[in-house]
């Protein structure tokens, strides 16, 4: 759902961003595409190539990018890596899938892994990585989010990470405040933070994406309430005005209603709130713990007071983190011959053990890793141990675009509606309905 800040699923955050519309009248392209060789190609690539690797914009990203080119092209001579950057959220979106259509993708690139990645049309546009021999490290859990009936089409980038609210431990201690299982307690918190003078929630609508938490991050609270929920609304049996789901955007409108976000929220950027998050003047920030990584890189010296908690369902009992699986690195079709070679060089190189190391100096790891290559290291910052404990209590669960293919492509404009007043809990979850029977029928799913 989200697109990838590390990675989402930016989401997406996704990210983590969010659209899964189909490739329309780029048809004709993609079925010539499919006698393209998805699993190798000829040519060689002993002499020198040039590839390009494309990867969000986030700082962490280019952070990242920028590192294991580096190392790779040290190992690897004759091989040239040029690294090119895309928007995060809706723009983001349909650049990836234009230059898929029109055959001028990267040799590289990456993007959400689930039911984005389904949006792709994979079997058509991308090449066949089953045959390396990093599959066999990926998890289980993984693995199926980047994969079709046919073949697995990407490695993981980065790790996994949860939807929740990363909130500053100094500001929760200097209050007196526990971390709340509820969301009564949650609303009492805000109160008192905003009657301390510091702003209670931070909202960054400057980046659209960013909107989505209070739905997306609430998924776990839906799973736990009702366990086959993602089965039924994908055969369209529920919907987002009926509880346990339609919670999520009444929260949304509630935050708003209490006055409880920083004043800049419509304009603010994911970047500007975590500065607001680190240095104290916010205490409360729905988002994707993978944004821990431009803590680090932009304010390392308050990542320790940073922590996470699960956004609180209604009753304790319910509350659950939503966890979301890593992005992956992907090679079009379009790529071929000698450039294919060197692409699949890259991919392996990013799940090396050299790779692993570059991952956990430069994308500040925001939970456990989708591979056995890779191991997080000891010094892990408070967020990620915080998430840890969830996982360890079994207080987890998936993200709904890794249960069901749907989703909606414009839940981000409509939940800045909702959370900037300008539209009600009830309309929005209305219009979201709307938004996923149209693509639910676009991607041909039974039922709608």
């Amino acid at each position: 759902m989200f697109r990838r800040t590390q990675k989402g699923a930016a989401p997406r955050v996704a990210s983590r961003a969010v659209k899964a519309a189909g490739l329309g009248g780029a048809a004709v392209l993609l079925l010539s595409l499919t006698a393209c060789s998805a699993g190798g190609g000829g040519g060689s690539s002993d002499g020198p190539v040039t590839i390009t690797f494309l990867t969000d914009n986030a700082p962490a990203s280019s952070t990242s990018g920028q590192a294991l080119i580096k190392a790779f092209e040290k190992d690897n001579p004759k091989i040239t890596v040029k690294l090119d950057s895309r928007p995060q959220g809706t723009d983001g979106d349909n650049l990836i899938k234009t230059r898929l259509s029109t055959g001028e993708m990267a040799d590289v690139f990456t993007y959400n892994s689930g039911s984005l990645f389904q949006a792709l049309h994979p079997d058509n546009t991308l090449a066949d990585l089953s045959d390396q021999s990093w599959v066999k490290d990926l998890t289980p859990e993984f693995k199926t989010t980047v994969s079709t009936s046919k073949a697995t089409y990407g490695a993981p980038f980065g790790t996994s990470f949860g939807g929740a609210v990363m909130y500053n431990k100094a500001v929760y201690k200097k209050l007196g405040l526990d971390v709340p299982q509820d969301w009564a307690t949650f609303m009492s918190n805000s109160d008192k933070i905003k009657a301390a003078g510091i702003t209670p929630i931070i909202q960054t609508y400057g980046d659209t994406w960013t909107s989505q938490l209070f739905v997306l991050g609430d998924f776990a609270n839906v799973t736990s309430q009702q366990e086959d929920w993602a089965s039924q609304y994908t055969k369209n049996k529920e919907r987002y005005v009926d509880q346990p789901a339609f919670a999520s955007f009444q929260h949304q409108q509630e935050v708003y209603d209490k006055g409880y976000l920083n004043k800049d929220f419509a304009s603010a950027t994911q970047v500007a709130g975590l500065k607001m998050l680190a240095t104290g003047e916010g205490a409360q920030y729905p988002m994707l713990t993978n944004a821990i990584a431009t803590i680090q890189q932009n304010n390392p010296d308050d990542v320790n007071d940073i922590g996470v908690f699960a956004l609180p369902a209604q009753n304790a009992s319910d509350t659950k983190m939503t966890i979301w699986e890593p992005g992956g690195a992907y090679i079009p079709k379009t790529t071929e011959g000698g450039k294919l070679a060197a692409a699949k060089k890259f991919v392996a190189f990013m799940n090396s053990s050299a790779g692993c190391e570059i991952q956990n100096t430069t994308i500040a790891p925001s939970g456990p890793y989708a591979t056995s290559a890779c191991t997080l290291p000891s010094d892990v910052a408070p967020v990620i141990t915080d998430l840890q404990k969830y996982v360890d209590d079994k207080k987890v669960a998936l993200a709904l675009e890794f249960l069901s293919p749907i989703k909606g492509p414009n839940l981000e404009k409509i939940t800045v509606q909702v959370g900037s007043g300008i539209s009600s809990a009830a309309t929005g979850a209305k219009l979201y309905d709307a938004d996923v029977k149209q693509q639910a029928q676009q991607l041909g799913e039974p039922g709608w």
